[in-house]
């Protein structure tokens, strides 16, 4: 008789665990079991029949369930976080059960005694460590049969490498009122001032990227500084790289009305970029132009582009501003190209990353010495290696402070230099010139995701959560796919950990360290997190982490070298330590 087979289909998978339960087990075992018991047979399992949700295998702090229909899977996730935040509303915190949930569409295996197993279930089981307590994350597969069906918005996360997966995964949050996740925007309309997202430039010939990123990176840049524009920063738009886009998509996806794109061929001293303006709305094509000159003219097409742009979507005062604000670079080409690099090599942030970035900025400053840029980002990149334990903090300090003097001195509207200058502030936890110097990057740049972002991590250090995280979530609206989303991560986590709410300080800082796993400091924060949540489990795990990138960190060192400002959040933060086992 022939073995029985493997059934191989597709099938929409939810996947649900109970945030901190090693934490509630350890307080009160039986009142925890008994409370899970009361909330499945009186919530989630009449929800699951109600929605045609099949039961794979229950754990003892979560549930594997497969449903026929995307649809199904999502209205009842949605309606068990809504139910359980409903029977939870008076519970004391200590004994709050909170649920994270999962939801995938793909293909599995159903073995023949029911259990299911293969990539579908994989990552349904990725994606529940990434919603927010209380929350709902959804991938991209399943996302794509949801739109219009159910009473609900969604949030895009960008794009994830997920552990033993090949390809990244689109991600979504269901955005839900009158639970515990975090509250967060819809996807956003089109906003009243023109919104534009600038595409890659493609490179028509060989070992030309570089030259097209820096195309591309210019002209983002001139478009960001007109305080009339809304546009999506390039770590998103460099996403859709070497891709097939569409077009109306796009603009759906970012909240942007129009959409520039671009070519370069270069040809010995030679060069054609051709452009075209395209209504996101419509596909309607506004305007196409094609520039050809010597490659010593790429800074005037690059502000040609930026100027045809302008007329052709912005108010007479948006053009009158960008005549102003467009000097011509007088740095030559190859110095140009270096800082591209260096740019690249800093949207890594690693080690190595950020130590070859070194050699790229002293070049271009050696060719143009007051290339305010290049200045600025070496001093930047000096206090940010010090900040991870790469270089000695006493000399990093004397290097950057007189580098960005340099730099201001060259150019006092070079975004760069004020971020510099408010490392600097970090470190020497000086809160007031922190703020002052990016909010003055904002108003130079006021479309600098990255620049938001940092305005959070200010305020958090100054003791000002709620003041942090709307300026890190709009940093994320004007950068979905930013490359520096761990960063932006751990910057959350240190707004809730100033904030005391620990129990999303450590799921932030859990994914900081997941997108930056070199970064020692992430591991800090949710360390301290878990020991003041008495997560044990968690603490030992953190702590583990933290101490095979430090081998020698203490307590007494990270209470001295903390950016917190105010004292007591570094004897929170120390306690903490303490409490997860750190000497």
């Amino acid at each position: 008789m022939a073995p029985a087979r493997a059934e191989r289909r597709l099938a929409a998978i939810l996947i649900a665990d109970v945030v901190g339960y090693s934490r509630l087990v350890e307080h009160d075992e039986a009142g925890t079991l008994s409370a899970l018991k009361v909330l499945r047979r009186e919530v989630i399992d009449p929800l699951l029949a109600e929605h045609q949700g099949r039961i794979v295998k229950l754990m003892g702090d979560g549930a594997l369930v497969e449903f026929g229909s995307v649809v199904d899977a999502v209205a009842c996730a949605i309606a068990i976080q809504r139910g359980v935040a409903k029977d939870q509303a008076d519970i004391p915190t200590e004994r709050l059960i909170i649920f994270r949930i999962g939801v995938n569409l793909g293909d599995v295996i159903r073995e023949v005694d029911g259990d299911l197993y293969g990539d579908g279930v994989n990552i349904a089981a990725r994606l529940q460590t990434l919603a927010d307590p209380g929350g709902i994350c959804i991938s991209g597969t399943a996302y794509d049969h949801l739109q219009g069906k159910l009473d609900c918005d969604y949030e895009y996360l960008g794009e994830r490498a997920l552990k033993n997966m090949e390809r990244p995964v689109r991600l979504y949050r269901a955005l839900l009122e009158g639970t515990t996740a975090r509250t967060a925007s819809p996807r956003p309309a089109l906003p009243e001032r023109p919104s534009i997202a600038v595409l890659p430039f493609n490179a028509m010939g060989p070992e030309q990227d570089f030259f097209c990123d820096g195309l591309t990176e210019d002209i983002t840049t001139a478009l960001c500084k007109l305080r009339g524009f809304f546009v999506i920063a390039r770590n998103t738009m460099f996403t859709y790289k070497g891709k097939p886009v569409d077009v109306r998509a796009i603009g759906r996806e970012l909240g942007i009305r129009y959409v520039l794109e671009g070519s370069v061929r270069k040809s010995g001293n030679r060069v054609r970029v051709t452009a075209q303006l395209i209504d996101a709305t419509s596909e309607a094509h506004l305007w196409a132009e094609r520039y050809d000159g010597d490659l010593v003219d790429i800074f005037v097409i690059q502000d040609e582009i930026t100027a045809s742009v302008v007329g052709r979507i912005g108010p007479e005062l948006l053009a009158a501003e960008h005549a102003r604000e467009s000097p011509k670079p007088h740095h030559g080409l190859d110095a140009w190209e270096c800082v591209v690099r260096a740019v690249f090599l800093c949207s890594q942030l690693s080690e190595e990353s950020s130590r070859k970035m070194l050699p790229l900025l002293d070049r271009a400053i050696g060719l143009a010495p007051d290339y305010a840029q290049a200045l600025a980002m070496k001093g930047w990149i000096t206090i940010w290696r010090a900040f991870q334990g790469w270089e000695d903090m006493g000399r990093a300090l004397t290097l950057a402070r007189d580098i960005v003097q340099q730099a201001i001195a060259a150019d006092d509207k070079e975004p760069w230099a004020y971020l510099a200058q408010a490392m600097i502030a970090f470190a020497t936890r000086d809160n007031i010139l922190a703020t002052a110097a990016i909010s003055q990057a904002v108003a130079i740049n006021p479309n600098s995701a990255f620049a938001h972002g940092q305005l959070g991590l200010a305020h958090a250090n100054g003791g000002r959560a709620g003041d942090a995280i709307p300026c890190i979530d709009y940093a994320l609206k004007l950068s979905p796919r930013e490359a520096f989303l761990g960063d932006f991560q751990f910057y959350y986590a240190m707004a809730y950990f100033q904030g005391a709410n620990y129990e999303l300080g450590l799921s932030y800082a859990l994914e900081a360290h997941r997108l930056r796993p070199g970064h020692a400091v992430p591991l800090v924060v949710g360390t301290a997190c878990a020991g003041l949540l008495n997560n044990h489990e968690a603490a030992t795990d953190l702590l583990g982490r933290l101490k095979s990138l430090v081998p020698d960190i203490s307590r007494e060192a990270l209470g001295a070298t903390s950016s917190f400002v105010r004292t007591e959040d570094r004897a929170r933060l120390i306690e903490g330590l303490a409490r997860a086992g750190l000497n």
